[in-house]
């Protein structure tokens, strides 16, 4: 009979070439917007209602450094009159949208509204991008008990204008991009 310790350590001998790797690299985007705006709204047989609102983004994406950018995003638009909506989308945008530079992003998915008569249905936007993370979001939704949704929310997205921030570099120096990172992982 073989003793435990004898083994584990036979176990760990077989394992051990699992544990080496070469240079890899793994960069993603990512988004966390922030913005407000207006959304008109409508149920049922109810009438148009203008509501001020609030729309929080967080998401991931593939490489910055691809010309397109594909990745997921949760997205809750707090109608503050009324109620919140959840979003789950995908999203497909440009590598200058990414860089905190002029580009465009489009977002379709689905949603859930658990205030009123509740809803779920399909939900998207586009959203163009300006330097320093500034964007404009034309967003819309359509659901369950004819819930209708379309409005516009100005904001800023964070890690455009931090991490992934390629616009201003000569006299706003961005000391450790995100796109350059991978590189010097790798090259150690």
């Amino acid at each position: 009979m073989r003793s435990p310790i004898a083994c584990l350590l036979a176990l760990g001998a077989l394992l051990a070439p699992l544990a080496w790797s070469s240079s890899s690299r793994a960069d993603a985007s990512a988004w966390t917007f922030v913005g407000a705006g207006a959304v008109g709204w409508k149920q049922g047989d109810g009438d148009l209602v203008l509501d001020s609102a609030l729309s929080l983004d967080v998401g991931v994406g593939t490489t910055p450094d691809a010309p397109v950018i594909v990745g997921g995003l949760m997205r809750a638009t707090p109608l503050l009159d009324s109620g919140i909506d959840l979003a789950l989308l995908a999203r497909v945008a440009t590598r200058g949208f990414q860089a905190g530079q002029l580009g465009f992003a489009l977002d379709a998915g689905g949603y859930r509204r658990f205030w009123g008569a509740g809803s779920t249905g399909v939900a998207g936007a586009l959203t163009l991008g300006a330097p320093l993370g500034i964007s404009l979001s034309l967003q819309g939704s359509y659901g369950t008990d004819d819930a209708v949704a379309f409005g516009a929310i100005a904001g800023i997205d964070l890690l455009r204008l931090t991490v992934y921030r390629k616009a201003l570099l000569p006299v706003w120096p961005n000391p450790f991009p995100a796109q350059e990172r991978g590189r010097d992982v790798a090259s150690r």
